[in-house]
């Protein structure tokens, strides 16, 4: 498995997001985007992690930053899980994992201490022109997004 380090020209790719548009990194050239990967929608330490991206998602916006968030779920279950927790954050969908194994974020993690084969919690965020100005591996679900911002100077 390989994994991206900053200065790294950001894999691009196009998903389903969970109300039925595609979404390509490309077209989000000339803004800065925070790329999260997380192993499952609806699930306690998701759920946390993406109600922290959508209660930061306005101060991010204002910044300049948008925010994809990407699971191997369909755009069924993400959007049952926008509605149920009311998030703000774009969902995508990337069923085949094609672009976690593009940016180094499956593949084999511990799990109650057993190796397994999973998605790796990260977190990449992406430049205007394309390339990655940070690119953070196995991170925490819970403060995750308050040490993001303190990483990005943001607070």
């Amino acid at each position: 498995m390989t994994r991206l380090s900053i200065g790294d020209p950001a894999p691009d790719f196009s998903l389903p997001a969970d109300d039925g548009r595609e979404v390509s990194l490309s077209g989000l050239r000339g803004r800065k985007v925070i790329v999260y990967f997380y192993p499952a929608a609806m699930t306690p330490g998701c759920t946390k992690q993406a109600c922290d991206f959508t209660d930061s998602l306005s101060s991010l916006q204002a910044q300049g930053y948008d925010v994809l968030g990407i699971s191997p779920d369909s755009p069924a279950k993400l959007a049952k899980f926008r509605e149920r927790d009311g998030l703000t954050i774009t969902l995508l969908s990337d069923a085949d994992k094609a672009v976690m194994n593009a940016y180094g974020a499956f593949g084999e993690k511990k799990l109650y201490g057993k190796t397994v084969q999973g998605v790796i919690r990260s977190t990449f965020v992406v430049d205007e022109d394309g390339t990655l100005s940070q690119a953070q591996y196995n991170v925490k679900a819970s403060g995750h997004v308050t040490k993001l911002r303190r990483d990005l100077g943001l607070d």
